[in-house]
């Protein structure tokens, strides 16, 4: 099978640092022959904080829930359950990607998924993400390491969104968030997860995928 053939990963509800921690020992132990790989999973709610990110949330938030540093690149968001995260762990160099080029290409493919359920989304030259209106729905955020990225996105389709009025979302003030289902469409995780995965191989050009739903054994 061809390295341009991608290992898709299905890992359902996952803890937010056990799985940065495997996207780092999978980066670190890439070769040239690694196959590149795609996880698809949501985080039980957790606020996240890129490299950039100096902000903390306010004083609402309750004593349960978790703020973790991440090495992504960006400020902090919200993730939880009902929210499709999909981490890429790509070699770019490898298939001629440049980080510009790859996150248009991110962007697109969730404008795509968004469109095919009659949700008109765009970007934002100066914000990166996908919009439906003035309301995000989706965000980007990356680490590149030797030309290998991982990290990734996230799309909001039927998650409580009141944590995203705690902090400044990406760090932009006032910014107001939504869902796919607020904005009226009624779907399942799991069909726009296919929707993603479809828009992603087409991007990315690679032909074949091998299904799992555990994390690499060297990094399990």
């Amino acid at each position: 099978m061809p390295l341009t053939s991608v290992v898709v990963r299905e890992l359902g509800l996952c803890e937010y640092e056990p799985t940065m921690v495997s996207m780092q020992a999978f980066t670190n132990g890439r070769k040239k022959n690694t196959r590149d790989e795609i996880w698809l999973l949501q985080h039980p709610p957790v606020f996240t904080r890129g490299v950039s990110c100096r902000q903390l949330p306010n004083r609402l938030l309750p004593s349960t829930m978790k703020v973790v540093d991440s090495d992504r690149g960006g400020q902090m968001t919200y993730h939880g359950p009902g929210q499709l995260v999909v981490y890429l762990l790509l070699d770019l160099r490898r298939r001629q990607l440049g980080v510009r080029s790859f996150v248009s290409l991110l962007e697109t493919a969730i404008i795509d998924v968004l469109g095919h359920h009659g949700l008109k989304a765009d970007r934002r030259p100066e914000a990166p993400g996908v919009y439906v209106g003035e309301a995000k729905i989706a965000a980007l955020g990356l680490r590149v390491r030797s030309g290998c990225c991982y990290h990734g996105m996230s799309l909001n389709i039927d998650l409580d969104l009141a944590p995203f009025s705690w902090i400044d979302p990406c760090g932009y003030a006032g910014l107001t968030v939504t869902s796919v289902v607020e904005q009226g469409v009624t779907t399942s995780i799991e069909s726009i997860q296919l929707s993603v995965l479809r828009e992603l191989q087409s991007g990315l050009g690679f032909p074949t995928m091998m299904k799992s739903k555990e994390l690499p054994r060297q990094v399990a």
